[in-house]
C-alpha cells in the first residue's frame, strides 16, 4: 500500500468515526442540543478537524441519512437482480425495509426523527439526486411495473408507493418505540401486513 493509499484509508476511517460518533450523539441529545463542539469533545479532536470533513451538523445528519439509504438501496438492487416478478420484488423490498429498520434502530431513529427537513423541501427532494430519492424511486418504479403487468390495480403510483411506505414505516416505528406492550413476532407481523396490503391492492 502506497503512502497516498494509507492516507486515503486513514481519512475514510476517520470520517466514519465522525459519523458513528455523531449518530450516537444525535440519538442521545437530539438535533437542537447537538453541536460540533460536543462532537469534537466526544471523539477527542478539535472542531476544526471535523470541519475538514463536514460543513456543519446539517451536513452530518444528511450524510447519516444517505449512509442508511445507501445500504437499503443496495439491498433493493440485490432483490431486483434475483427476481423477475415485480410483485414479488415489491413484496421482498417492503419486508426488507422492516427487517432493515429493526436491525438498525439507532440509525433509523436518527434518520427519521432528528429533523423533518434533512433533504430540504419536497421539491428539492425530488429534484436533487440522493440515496434517499433513489430508494423511494426504486419502490415507485416497482409499483409501476407491477401495475403494468396487471399484478396491481391501476391507480396513482405515487399514492400507492407512499401508502405502502407509510405502512412499513409504521411497523418499524411502533416496534422501536414500544417497549411496554407484548408485541407479536416481528417477522410474522411484517409478512401479515405486506401480504395483506398487496392482496388488497391486487388487480
Amino acid at each position: 500500500m502506497t503512502l497516498r493509499e494509507r492516507r486515503q484509508k486513514h481519512k475514510a476511517q476517520f470520517r466514519q468515526e465522525i459519523l458513528d460518533a455523531s449518530r450516537e450523539l444525535f440519538s442521545q441529545i437530539g438535533y437542537e442540543r447537538f453541536s460540533m463542539r460536543k462532537l469534537a469533545a466526544k471523539i477527542e479532536h478539535s472542531p476544526t478537524t471535523i470541519y475538514l470533513y463536514f460543513r456543519d451538523k446539517d451536513d452530518l445528519l444528511y450524510s447519516l441519512c444517505e449512509e442508511l439509504f445507501a445500504k437499503l438501496f443496495q439491498s433493493y438492487q440485490d432483490i431486483s437482480r434475483g427476481e423477475n416478478d415485480p410483485r414479488q420484488v415489491l413484496r421482498l423490498c417492503l419486508l426488507r425495509y422492516i427487517e432493515f429498520g429493526l436491525a438498525n434502530p439507532g440509525h433509523y431513529k436518527v434518520a427519521f426523527f432528528t429533523s423533518p427537513v434533512v433533504y430540504g423541501s419536497p421539491t428539492e427532494f425530488l429534484q436533487k439526486d440522493s440515496m434517499g430519492r433513489r430508494t423511494y424511486f426504486h419502490i415507485l418504479r416497482t409499483v409501476e411495473e407491477a401495475m403494468a403487468a396487471g399484478m396491481l390495480r391501476p391507480m396513482d403510483a405515487d399514492l400507492l408507493a407512499q401508502t405502502l411506505w407509510v405502512a412499513v414505516h409504521g411497523v418499524v416505528t411502533s416496534r422501536i418505540y414500544t417497549a411496554d406492550f407484548p408485541m407479536v413476532d416481528a417477522v410474522l407481523q411484517a409478512e401479515t401486513l405486506v401480504d395483506g396490503l398487496l392482496a388488497g391492492f391486487g388487480a
